[in-house]
């Protein structure tokens, strides 16, 4: 075997090796969602922050729960008011997650237009992702709710959240830190959160730094920050 078939080989198993890992890593992440959605019952309180097309707002709110559900993209968020426009027990809030109330721009991927039920996940409000149209006419002014003051809130009024998900293209570090500052995590049974520090290459040490803190303080099931 030469050394070009050896290459070629090599470079295929790791591939292969990289698919496995992350049919793994998502097999584990939506049995620990099942788990965690089975011990919720009507009259709890949940969020879904970047609910994109509603479907883990179907598992949420299949379970009785009042769920707020939580997306910017007004593409994504009108299949959401197709599936959940009804449902009694389902909040839409057409607004973008951070830590100041306002407006803010939103980007999507480049490759947006070729299929954008499915490239949609990637919208972000957080600049510099890859990926990323920075064109001027791809951005798209959206509503920003301050989340940690909204979430303070909710608490006060319930007592405690059920169940915070969070899937939010970058966004979501500004809001853990705050979460982390306010001891918010406290009040909340579970919190899982698919972290984006690949994407965004810069943000890593600050990404990795807070999930040091977090796993010092908190058990994986109470709070996971590599939940995808």
């Amino acid at each position: 075997m030469d050394q070009a078939t050896r290459d070629s080989y090599e470079e295929k198993l790791r591939k292969a090796r990289r698919r496995l890992k992350r049919h793994v890593r998502t097999a584990q992440s939506e049995g620990f969602m099942t788990g965690a959605a089975a011990m919720l019952r009507p009259g709890d309180v949940v969020i879904d922050c970047g609910a994109n097309v509603g479907d883990v707002t179907a598992v949420l709110s299949a379970t009785g729960a009042t769920v707020h559900c939580f997306e910017p993209d007004p593409y994504a968020f009108s299949l959401l008011e197709e599936r959940f426009g009804e449902a009694t027990n389902v909040h839409l809030h057409n607004q973008a997650a951070g830590v100041a109330a306002g407006s803010i721009g939103l980007m999507r991927a480049e490759s947006f237009g070729e299929d954008p039920r499915k490239n949609t996940v990637m919208s972000t409000t957080l600049p510099g992702g890859r990926g990323i149209s920075a064109q001027a006419e791809d951005v798209i002014e959206v509503e920003m709710i301050d989340f940690p003051a909204f979430l303070s809130g909710l608490i006060a009024e319930h007592g405690d959240i059920a169940m915070l998900k969070m899937d939010i293209e970058g966004a979501e570090l500004d809001i853990l830190e705050a979460m982390e500052e306010r001891d918010l995590f406290d009040s909340v049974r579970v919190t899982l959160v698919e972290t984006h520090e690949r994407k965004f290459p810069d943000l890593r040490p600050r990404f990795r730094a807070l999930k040091e803190r977090i796993g010092e303080k908190y058990a994986t099931s109470k709070v996971n920050l590599d939940w995808i």
